[in-house]
Order: C-alpha cells, then sequence, then structure tokens
C-alpha cells in the first residue's frame, strides 16, 4: 500500500511542478521505496516465526502419534490376555 501512496505522491508532485526531474520524484520514490523495504523486513521475520511455531506444532503432533500408538500397543496387548 505504501508503495502505491508512494507513486501517487511523486506523479502528483510531478504534475504539480509541471516538469519531470529528479528532485521532484525524489520524495515519492523514498515513500515507496521505504514502505517496501519495511514490508520485507515484516514478512521476513514474520516467516522466520511461522517456521518456528509450524515446526513446534509438528513435533507436538508426532509426539501425540507416538503415544497413540503405544497406547493401541497397550490395548491389544491387554486384549490378547
Amino acid at each position: 500500500m505504501g508503495t502505491v501512496i508512494g507513486m501517487i505522491q511523486a506523479f502528483d508532485d510531478i504534475a504539480a511542478a509541471g516538469d519531470m526531474s529528479p528532485q521532484i520524484v525524489a520524495s515519492g520514490m523514498k515513500v515507496a521505496l521505504l514502505t517496501t523495504v519495511f514490508g520485507l523486513i515484516a514478512a521476513i521475520i514474520l516467516q522466520i516465526f511461522f517456521n518456528f511455531i509450524a515446526a513446534k506444532i509438528e513435533s507436538i503432533v508426532n509426539d501425540m502419534e507416538d503415544a497413540s500408538i503405544s497406547f493401541m500397543d497397550i490395548l491389544a496387548k491387554y486384549n490378547n490376555k
């Protein structure tokens, strides 16, 4: 969203000045690039946390599956006696 806002700001500045020069476009491009960088940083951090939590959940599920298999083995041995 910030990238779009920055580009709109840059085009508004060009329209207001009636001329295109690097100084006019620079502030809008700065907004566009900064929001993109912050968005990427946030996405990378959140992806790391997501992977960590997903791995923890997978580990818990595997432990639950192992426990249920052990429980079923105990029940099968008990019923065979």
